[in-house]
């Protein structure tokens, strides 16, 4: 089967199904990472000190990215070969939402660091199946001219998901199952809307035969060859990983970097400003971005601020600082992630295999967040404070800036 480029632009309709079910995975996911995974394992090690329970949330973390590390581009190679009468993408967007709310429900019930980690892998792995088959949508679906503006709601959603899921989870004062339940049929009822009316037409000819060496095979995408998608795939990983230094131990940041007692209730003044600035900065970026026809400088502007940003939070360990430092990382953010995912769908190898090379990409996306916390952790416990984290964030958001100024067959 032959993939070709979409000609003609989606409408409204289309990006609210898209926009609700990103909405349903991103609380699902961040409101986890933000307060309801780190709180867990605090209460799993609350005798051994914070710098024990941030290297035991590191591991979890990283065991958990493993399973997203081979989900990403397994899932989306078999979408690319999926012949149902349902379509390509909305089989495996039903089977990894089912997966993630599974493995929540299952988290919600664990008692032991083991537990915990084996239950977040599936849950993670839910994660990483249904982002592959949402992002192989804007690939299949949407325009070049219109990605720069649908990718930012891709992000947006992301941002309104984190203070959404924060102000649930707080206000409702649930037990521990209880919240991740809610987490669960949220992440359910937001999704479904996109299953149901998603225009995802089956495909008019039979796919061949999906043998495991040769998708293992064609996971290894050269870099000689394709030197665009490799500086794109490098910068991504690195930006991503910087802004996961930066945001996933927040919650450690303030009750032990600046022993603030109520930790867990200026957390979220912290996260509304990242998210504000996201959500402001992302939907400007990528309608200007849809308009200029260019990625690149966007790319790069968004890593120079989030490397102010941790430079910031470094210099200046103070509250309001960490308020500064949130709107700065939060607006590189917002303008990487609706830009940079434009940018991946341009440089991609292969038009027919879309969601298998998105699915290689999205592992840089999303990855990081997972083994940011042992990252960040092993440079706290070496340096025995937060300035190293947050110098380790800028440093990498600056490197990614390279990274994707090196990219050439993209203006």
């Amino acid at each position: 089967m032959i993939a070709v480029e979409p000609r003609t632009r989606v409408g409204a309709s289309w990006v609210t199904g898209f926009a609700l079910a990103w909405l349903g995975v991103w609380l699902a996911q961040l409101t986890v990472i933000q307060l309801l995974l780190p709180d867990q394992v605090a209460a799993l090690g609350a005798a051994h000190g914070f710098i024990d329970t941030i290297v035991r949330f590191g591991w979890i973390s990283a065991v958990a990215g493993v399973a997203a590390l081979v989900a990403f581009p397994v899932v989306g190679a078999l979408s690319d070969a999926t012949v149902s009468r349902f379509g390509r993408r909305r089989p495996w967007i039903a089977l990894g939402t089912a997966a993630f709310a599974a493995g929540l429900l299952l988290l919600g019930a664990q008692h032991s660091a083991i537990g915990v980690g084996v239950a977040w892998s599936i849950a993670l792995a839910g994660f990483a199946a249904v982002s592959s088959a949402l992002t192989a949508l804007i690939a299949d679906q949407v325009p070049v001219g219109q990605r720069g503006l649908v990718s930012a709601f891709v992000s947006v959603p992301q941002a309104a998901g984190t203070i959404l899921g924060l102000v649930l989870v707080e206000a409702l004062a649930l037990s521990r199952f209880g919240s991740y339940a809610l987490v669960a049929v949220v992440l359910v009822v937001l999704v479904l809307p996109l299953l149901v009316r998603l225009p995802d037409p089956p495909a008019t000819t039979a796919s061949p035969r999906l043998r495991i060496g040769g998708m293992v095979a064609s996971l290894w995408i050269d870099p000689r060859t394709h030197p665009d998608f490799a500086w794109t795939l490098a910068g991504r990983l690195l930006v991503n990983l910087g802004n996961a230094l930066g945001t996933s131990l927040l919650l450690y940041f303030l009750a032990d970097g600046l022993h603030d007692r109520q930790a867990a209730n200026d957390l979220i003044p912290l996260v509304l400003v990242y998210l504000v600035a996201l959500i402001v900065a992302s939907l400007l970026a990528g309608r200007a971005s849809d308009r200029s026809g260019r990625r690149r400088v966007f790319v790069a502007g968004a890593a120079v601020l989030q490397a102010l940003a941790g430079l910031l939070l470094a210099l200046v360990p103070a509250y309001g600082a960490a308020l500064v430092g949130a709107a700065l990382l939060g607006a590189g953010y917002g303008v990487f992630l609706a830009v940079d995912q434009a940018l991946a769908t341009q440089v991609l190898p292969d038009p027919a295999d879309r969601g298998k090379d998105l699915g290689i990409m999205n592992v840089a996306l999303a990855v990081p967040q997972a083994f940011g916390p042992i990252v960040g952790a092993a440079l706290i416990a070496l340096s025995g404070g937060f300035a190293a984290l947050f110098v380790g964030a800028g440093v990498l958001s600056a490197l990614g800036a390279l990274s994707v100024a090196r990219v050439r067959g993209v203006a």
